[in-house]
């Protein structure tokens, strides 16, 4: 199987269509960058691989480290070089809010936050995969406790506010 990364839904519709018309293997599955900070691929790309049934396997689902916590002021920044090139872009309102209903949610499962902003991407529709990596053992613990968190419509909700 094959896939694609970073395609607009145009041109993944239109290789899809190439692939079709000419009966070669198409693209099975697309590596878009989503995550509760990133959610362009809702418009347009998330309804096209649902209506083509072609996997979706997101990549930077933890908003390079931003949805784990770990960056809550400027000074964070300087905690990885992923900091100021990254993450600086998320020190928003919006990414202050964010990460307020990911605190609340991982509080009331009682889990990390990485685990709950990995279970809002299993929970969408469409998503096949998120990938996200991890450093230590106990990073690895908590990315696969998301596949143990069971989000409520309330919950999911809760995500979608702070995040639109």
């Amino acid at each position: 199987a094959i896939g694609s990364s970073n395609y607009t839904a145009a041109r993944l519709k239109a290789a899809l269509d190439v692939s079709a018309a000419q009966g070669l293997p198409r693209f099975e599955s697309h590596q878009p960058v989503y995550n509760l900070m990133d959610r362009g691929i809702e418009a347009d790309l998330l309804p096209l691989c649902r209506a083509e049934e072609v996997g979706l396997i997101t990549y930077s689902s933890l908003a390079s480290g931003f949805l784990t916590g770990k960056y809550r002021t400027a000074a964070d920044l300087g905690k990885s070089v992923r900091g100021e090139r990254s993450v600086a872009k998320h020190m928003t309102a919006k990414g202050m809010a964010v990460l307020a209903a990911v605190d609340a949610l991982a509080a009331r499962h009682r889990v990390g936050q990485a685990a709950i902003a990995l279970a809002w991407q299993i929970a969408r529709p469409g998503i096949t995969a998120p990938i996200a990596s991890a450093t230590s053992p106990e990073q690895l613990a908590e990315l696969a406790a998301a596949a143990g968190v069971d989000l409520s419509a309330a919950d999911m909700a809760e995500l979608d506010a702070a995040s639109a």
